[in-house]
């Protein structure tokens, strides 16, 4: 599943009124090439590959088990492979095998383990742990609770397009949460956040907008324009 799929519910952030999106709604089931693209009969490959230690066939196994594609459901199964290709350095596995941790699903839950899971494969630049990350920051749920430790996290995978931590790291920039207040950073994250279908950004920009000048309003759509043409101009040099 990709996360656009994800069950998106907005909640109530601690007691600062940030906002966090909850996104585990399938634990273990990590922003990689969707598993429902194989076909039963694909399977017996893709275990022989992973029992001969091949990381991403040993994340794609999984991925399968955590589905429940093509093999029984069992998390237990998709922690075993995970762990495997994690051990190996992969950043999907180690993502997929920290939510796991995160949530008790096919291991003892262990908010710790989880975090150290998503810090390695964050460092990596995995988007999806960076903003996991963030939110373990935020909560103090595995890593002392750290504002400045999530906005850092929430602002890496901003940068590389996530939607999600986009509109966390706007509303920060609006409460000054971690982050020295700013409207007009805030209206640029929130902006790009909506313009990715985010539910709820267009109506957090629009707040935002409300307090702002015409000038800064003018400044943040600048700035929208100049993250959207380095992102394009990123995605034609690749």
């Amino acid at each position: 599943m990709t996360r656009a799929a994800r069950n998106i519910g907005i909640l109530a952030g601690c007691a600062l009124g940030v906002f966090i999106v909850a996104r585990l709604s399938n634990p273990g089931d990590a922003d990689v090439a969707s598993g429902n693209t194989v076909r039963p009969a694909d399977v017996p490959a893709i275990r022989a590959k992973a029992e001969q230690g091949d990381a991403q066939a040993e994340t794609q196994l999984g991925r399968l088990y955590a589905q429940g594609h093509g093999v029984p459901h069992d998390y237990g199964e998709a922690a075993r492979w995970y762990r495997r290709a994690a051990d190996q350095g992969d950043a999907d596995a180690q993502t997929a095998l920290g939510e796991l941790y995160e949530v008790g699903q096919g291991v003892a839950q262990g908010p710790a383990d989880a975090a150290k899971w998503y810090r390695l494969a964050a460092a990596q630049g995995n988007t999806k742990a960076q903003y996991d990350l963030g939110v373990m920051c935020e909560f103090g749920r595995g890593v002392p609770k750290d504002q400045a430790q999530a906005a850092k996290w929430f602002r890496q995978a901003a940068d590389r397009g996530d939607a999600l931590a986009q509109f966390n790291l706007g509303q920060r920039c609006d409460l000054g949460i971690g982050v020295p207040a700013d409207r007009i950073e805030a209206c640029k994250w929130l902006s790009l956040a909506a313009a990715q279908g985010l539910a709820d950004a267009d109506g957090a920009c629009a707040r935002v907008k409300s307090k702002m000048s015409h000038a800064e309003i003018s400044e943040a759509k600048r700035r929208v324009a100049a993250f959207v043409s380095q992102k394009t101009a990123h995605s034609l040099a690749r």
